[in-house]
């Protein structure tokens, strides 16, 4: 169990604050305590109420027997601070809960996107360059009833070329011209096909998630959140070369034109 704390002030709860007519000798640890003293032996009754107190608002629940003994009147720990949330002076410390995958389902975020070169086309035995585009994510909303903000950061791609064959990269690809490189030349996610065909393309981005509860603080959660965006075909064909007389423009009828 991961602890990170929240503070707030606690007034009343916890400790109460001083009366009007309580002196700073009566202060006991910020607390204001009532005093009687009848000439014989003196009374303290405690003006502290809280969670975990087992004294009544009447006095100590065992008064000294002996006049000359000194009454205990400082508070107990247990009576200052709730057990289970517990505190540190005047402020309460709240234990956040462990995330889970299950937990931040309701948190979805948004598709890559998805595209190719040349577009929609591929070249038996050549490379066909596939590219992905995603981005981190913020989404805000409510979490084990706490405002909360999931961060959501692409970490994989995982790419299904749609003859059987999958690739998974630490990026989402780049166009040729970025690269600097020549059409039909491989890259990072390109994929050779080996017959004509139709081929229906996806990508899967992985995304790494955290988790923020507004102290600033983002808290990792375990494993990856998937999101899928399909509907790419790719049509390949088959490009054959010959040596010709005249060109296509010259001879529109000859072969290949």
């Amino acid at each position: 169990m991961l602890t990170a704390l929240i503070f707030t002030t606690v007034l009343g709860a916890g400790m109460m604050s001083m009366s009007a007519d309580c002196t700073a000798s009566e202060a006991i640890n910020g607390t204001c305590y009532s005093t009687s003293n009848s000439g014989e032996r003196v009374d303290v009754g405690g003006s502290l109420n809280s969670p975990g107190s087992s004294r009544p608002n009447g006095g100590p629940s065992n008064r000294p027997s002996n006049p000359d003994a000194k009454a205990d009147s400082a508070p107990k720990p247990e009576e200052v601070c709730p057990p289970v949330i517990g505190c540190r002076g005047n402020y309460t410390v709240v234990t956040l809960p462990d995330v889970t995958l299950a937990d931040i389902a309701s948190f979805v975020p948004a598709k890559p996107e998805l595209s190719g070169e040349p577009a929609g086309l591929g070249v038996v035995g050549m490379p066909t360059n596939v590219v992905a585009a995603a981005s981190e994510q913020r989404i805000a909303g409510t979490l084990f009833d706490f405002a909360v903000t999931v961060r959501f950061v692409p970490s994989g791609f995982r790419f299904a070329y749609g003859d059987g064959s999958t690739r998974t990269s630490g990026t989402g690809g780049t166009s040729w011209s970025a690269l600097g490189q020549a059409e039909f030349t491989p890259t990072d996610t390109s994929h050779v096909y080996r017959t004509r065909g139709t081929y229906p393309v996806s990508v899967t981005v992985l995304y790494s998630s955290s988790v923020d509860f507004g102290t600033g603080n983002w808290r990792p959660v375990p494993g990856f959140v998937e999101a899928t965006t399909g509907g790419y075909d790719v049509r390949v064909v088959e490009v054959h070369t010959g040596l010709v007389d005249r060109t296509c423009i010259e001879n529109p009828g000859g072969p290949g034109c």
